[in-house]
Formats: C-alpha cells, sequence, structure tokens
C-alpha cells in the first residue's frame, strides 16, 4: 500500500509512535515559545506547558537522571527546592509561599531543554524565531513612538514607543540581540561574505537606534557596555578593542547631543538620587531605600532566611510607623541576591551563585552557541543588580530558554568531543 493510499488512522497511530515526530513538534513548540516571548505572557504561559507535554514521549529517563548530577542542571533544581522547602519556615500565609514558589518553577525546564536539544538539530530555529520577533517589535516600537495611538498599552501606562509588556523588557530583548549579532557579524567578515555581515550589523544598529533615539532603561545603559566588554575581551585583538574603545566614546557623545530621552535617562540617575536625599520619592531612591531594609532583614536571619514568600510581611512590620519612601511595602527588593537572602540567607545566595557559575562556565567554548548563552548569562547577573531577573517573568524566561537550548547543543558538542577523545585513545 502507497504512503498516499495509507488511511489516516494508520498514518496517526505511526505518527503517534515515532520519536522524530514527537521531537519535531517539541522543536516548533519550542520555536512558538521564543517567538510569543517579546509579546504575550498568557501564550509563553501555554506553550511551556505544551513543550513539557511533547517533550516527554522521547525522553532517555537513564540520560536525563545521569545528567541531573551536572551541576548546571542540580543547580536550578536545588533553588527551586529550596524555595519549596523554605515554605516550612516562613511566616507568611500559605497562599502568599506559595506565590513565591512559582517564580522558580521555570528553572525546572532547563534539565529538559538540555536533555531535548542534545539531541535536536533545529536548535537555531528558536533563536532566529526569537530574532525575528524582536525584530517585529522594533518596527512596531518606532511606528508607536510617532503614532502612539497604536499602542496595546493603557493610555494612563504607555511609555513612548511601547507596543506591549514594559520597558525594561523592550530594553532587555534588544540590548540582547544587538550585542549577539556581533558574534555572527564577526564571523561573516572574516569569511568574507560582507553582504549578509552588512545586513545583520543594521539590525544590531537598528535596535541600538530605538533604545537612543526612542526609550531605553537604565539597566540596559549599565549592562550593555559590560556586555560588549565581554565580547571584545574573548573574540578581539587588544589594538582592534582600543580602536572600538575610541569610537564608541565620539559615537556616545554624538548620541548624548543628538538624544533628548538618552540624556534625560542618563542625568535622571544624579536628579533621582539628589531627590531621594532631600527625602522625595524617586525610582532610585525607592531602590535604595528597598535595598537598605533588605540587608537589615539579612541580618535578622543570615543562614537560612525567614523563609519563603516572608519579603512582603516584613515590610509591612517596618512600615508601621513610617512615612514617604520607609512606608512603601513590596514583595520584590529589585536584586536577586537580596530577594534570595531575606527568604533563604546565606544558604540561597550559595546556591543562587552556584547555578550562574555552572552556566558560565558551561559557555566557554568557542561558536555561536557558546556565545549566546554566554550572554544570556552575563545579562542575567548584571541586571540582576537591579532587578530580580530570575524571578521575574519575561527576564527569567529569556534567561531559561537561552540557557537551555544554547546549553543543550554545547552539551552535545562536548559530549562528540569527548566521544571522539576516548576513540582516538
Amino acid at each position: 500500500m502507497s504512503a498516499a493510499a495509507e488511511p489516516i488512522g494508520a498514518l496517526l497511530s505511526r505518527r503517534w509512535r515515532d520519536p522524530a515526530a514527537w521531537m519535531a513538534s517539541a522543536d516548533v513548540v519550542a520555536v512558538l515559545l521564543a517567538a510569543s516571548l517579546p509579546w504575550s505572557t498568557s501564550l509563553v504561559g501555554i506553550f511551556a506547558v505544551v513543550l513539557v507535554i511533547v517533550m516527554l514521549p522521547t525522553l532517555d529517563a537513564p540520560a536525563l537522571m545521569a545528567s541531573l548530577k551536572r551541576p548546571a542542571c542540580a543547580a536550578p533544581l536545588a533553588l527551586f527546592l529550596l524555595a519549596l522547602v523554605g515554605t516550612l519556615w516562613s511566616e507568611a500565609r500559605w497562599g502568599m509561599r506559595f506565590y513565591a514558589v512559582a517564580p522558580t518553577a521555570k528553572l525546572l525546564l532547563l534539565p529538559l531543554l538540555f536533555h531535548h536539544f542534545a539531541r535536536s538539530q533545529r536548535a537555531l530555529w528558536v533563536f532566529i524565531a526569537f530574532l525575528a520577533s524582536c525584530i517585529a517589535l522594533l518596527a512596531m516600537s518606532w511606528l508607536v513612538a510617532y503614532f502612539p495611538d497604536l499602542s496595546l498599552k493603557p493610555k494612563d501606562f504607555a511609555s513612548r514607543g511601547i507596543f506591549v509588556k514594559n520597558y525594561i523588557d523592550q530594553s532587555q530583548e534588544f540590548t540582547l540581540c544587538a550585542v549577539v549579532l556581533a558574534y555572527p557579524v564577526l564571523s561573516l567578515l572574516r569569511e568574507r561574505r560582507f553582504v549578509p555581515a552588512l545586513l545583520l550589523f543594521a539590525i544590531s544598529m537598528g535596535f541600538l537606534a530605538n533604545m537612543i533615539f526612542v526609550i531605553v532603561s537604565r539597566t540596559a545603559l549599565v549592562t550593555m557596555p559590560i556586555m560588549l566588554a565581554a565580547f571584545g575581551l574573548i573574540h578581539l585583538r587588544w589594538r582592534t578593542n582600543i580602536i572600538i574603545l575610541v569610537a564608541t566614546a565620539v559615537l556616545a557623545g554624538l548620541a548624548w547631543v543628538a538624544s533628548p530621552p538618552l540624556r534625560a535617562k542618563i542625568t535622571s540617575f544624579s536628579s533621582e538620587y539628589q531627590l531621594y536625599e532631600q527625602g522625595n520619592v524617586s525610582s532610585v531612591g525607592e531602590r535604595l531605600e528597598f535595598w537598605k531594609k533588605s540587608l537589615g532583614f539579612f541580618a535578622e536571619a543570615p543562614i537560612v532566611g525567614h523563609g519563603t514568600g516572608s519579603t512582603e510581611g516584613l515590610f509591612i512590620q517596618a512600615a508601621v510607623g513610617q512615612k514617604g519612601l520607609a512606608a512603601e511595602v513590596i514583595r520584590n527588593p529589585h536584586n536577586q541576591t537580596l530577594n534570595v537572602a531575606v527568604q533563604w540567607g546565606v544558604l540561597g545566595i550559595l546556591v543562587l551563585y552556584a547555578m550562574w557559575l555552572s552556566h558560565l562556565l558551561m559557555f566557554r567554548g568557542e561558536g555561536l552557541f557558546n556565545w549566546i548563552g554566554l550572554l544570556v548569562v552575563v545579562q542575567n547577573i548584571f541586571t540582576s543588580l537591579f532587578n530580580s531577573h530570575i524571578f521575574d517573568f519575561h527576564e527569567g524566561w529569556m534567561y531559561v530558554l537561552g540557557v537551555g537550548i544554547a546549553g543543550g547543543v554545547v552539551l552535545k558538542a562536548s559530549g562528540a568531543s569527548a566521544s571522539r577523545g576516548a576513540d582516538a585513545s
């Protein structure tokens, strides 16, 4: 019987039992997940659940269990388990305890992504989908900058150039895309493939121009130079780095002169700090107040912290009888280390830093996927000085997808290299 004449039921049954079909399905769902991340939180949640479901039929249970011994897998699982066990000594209401566990649950996907993309051939599709989605968002950002009524944000909360979500999330995406593209541009130039190199360079400059002339977060302003420095130190000669440093200084000066939004964003650091010193409310002042109080909470329970979900209750107690900034109550101190320290003390800090370190060490090699993974980790570490980006929805998923998918490819390559070494010996 020909394939064309095969009954539909038999065809579906055969596909149902075909591991390759399930692998392809998981790859497609991962592509859809990455493409939806810049636009929607609901779709990300839906596709994440579907992704786990379609990965299950192809899991190699013994290999997956063996992989959990790697620090890159064990550390994120330990952070989730610590959050879960930390509910036992927390004094927060139980609803708040489990609410605080939820942001760590996405870390459970990391071992599954390592396992899947160590066998998949389509990891690059996922990153291309994310880049293409960010390019589409870039186009919408320019449109909304000139036609604000096109924004889907409520008019009272809309920022210039923001179509969906917020300027912090958008800046995270644009910064990552702009710097990641430096590697393929350099590789193409070395291969003397000037046309595709010029195209990718133009896309990178498009992201940068949007952040200069439309809107950018202060976190991006701080972290982008660090990411660019990582690129220069790893991939360029010192003379080239000096030339680029001088050129960057000149371009930064031109951007300062040409972009009022950029000047306003940079000068807001000092102006908001002065407002804080005068006792007025400001974004910078809020962070300083949150950090000061969080350090005090950490000092009260330095070993295992106050327990999962305890942050809000501690701020409520500290706000009694206070006014102004001192009376503000939050669940998130806007610093990843302090967020962990308040809830789980030094133990939590050690687990968090072990996770970051294990993922940094994973991406020590050459190649595009090592570069993507390294930048995702570096960006998360430094933006987490001003936010809790492992626990935040958007940035947390950027981390999980970037590290999980790039890590799977890198682990596959390292495994292949180990096998070749063993065969040679």
